[in-house]
């Protein structure tokens, strides 16, 4: 097993008088895909938003390499090392894939006030990382990313986040909206940043999915972790079964949303 990298100890989230997840505690480890599995409002979003820095715990210590973190906002998270790609990739259709990969750090070229888009290093670079993941396909930069497939766009995510310095990865969702080829092009590049020494959190609710890549399991029920194991040592229907013991969290969060809309919109923070 690679060294851990993030670690969730007693993490606790409550929205008011709502409890949401209760008592977390995961390793995340270098080299490792770790499948959070849950039904749909197991609490798996409020997991990712813990990490990628949207919410903070209201109780519980989060780690990076052994020390203490909180973030305060999403870029706090992205600065530490922690990439979010999300069910539908954080691509923008009407972009090239060169610009697309390079949204808001454009490279340029000339000097002072006569600095322009470097499109030719931009494409360049972007195809290069997304074809070291094995996608062949992509060979231009200039080619619109609404032209790809759901499996291109979550490759052109992933290899974005992992040319911007990723150590762990979130992958939510990430083949639940896509056909059979389209998912297998996407577990190909999960196996290809475990293999590259990324710590990988793939959140699905596809157990099929997440015993062809994962090595650490936990499965959510109700906001808390109902197992936890590692591969080989549960079969899919064992799987299956712990996933389907425990109600959705449907009504609980109706309530939540009911609660933030009479605080503005906006959760209370923890003091």
């Amino acid at each position: 097993m690679g060294e851990t990298i993030l670690s969730l100890k007693n993490i606790n989230k409550s929205f008011g008088p709502i409890d949401v997840l209760h008592d977390i505690n995961l390793d995340v480890r270098a080299g490792e895909v770790l499948c959070l599995l849950g039904d749909n409002g197991a609490g798996k979003s409020t997991v990712i938003r813990l990490l990628s820095g949207v919410h903070k715990p209201t109780t519980g210590t989060m780690e990076i390499d052994g020390k203490a973190v909180s973030f305060k906002s999403p870029r706090d998270a992205s600065d530490a090392g922690i990439a979010t790609v999300h069910q539908f990739g954080g691509t923008f259709p009407l972009m090239s894939i060169g610009r697309s990969f390079f949204v808001g750090v454009e490279p340029t070229k000339g000097f002072g006030p006569f600095k322009i888009y470097d499109r030719k290093k931009a494409n360049a670079i972007a195809v290069q990382a997304v074809q070291s993941f094995g996608i062949t396909r992509i060979d231009d930069g200039d080619r619109l990313v609404g032209g790809l497939s759901g499996g291109e766009r979550q490759s052109l995510a992933i290899a974005r986040a992992v040319h911007f310095g990723a150590r762990v990865l979130i992958l939510d969702e990430p083949t639940a909206a896509l056909g059979v080829k389209q998912a297998a092009h996407v577990l190909r590049i999960v196996n290809e940043a475990k293999r590259r020494g990324l710590a990988v959190i793939f959140i699905t609710h596809q157990v099929m999915h997440a015993m062809a890549v994962g090595d650490h399991f936990a499965v959510l029920i109700r906001g808390a972790i109902a197992a936890d194991f590692r591969k080989g040592e549960k079969t899919r229907e064992e799987i299956t079964d712990l996933m389907a013991g425990g109600e959705t969290m449907a009504d609980l969060e109706a309530q939540i949303e009911t609660y933030m809309e009479s605080h503005d919109g906006h959760p209370p923070q923890p003091a």
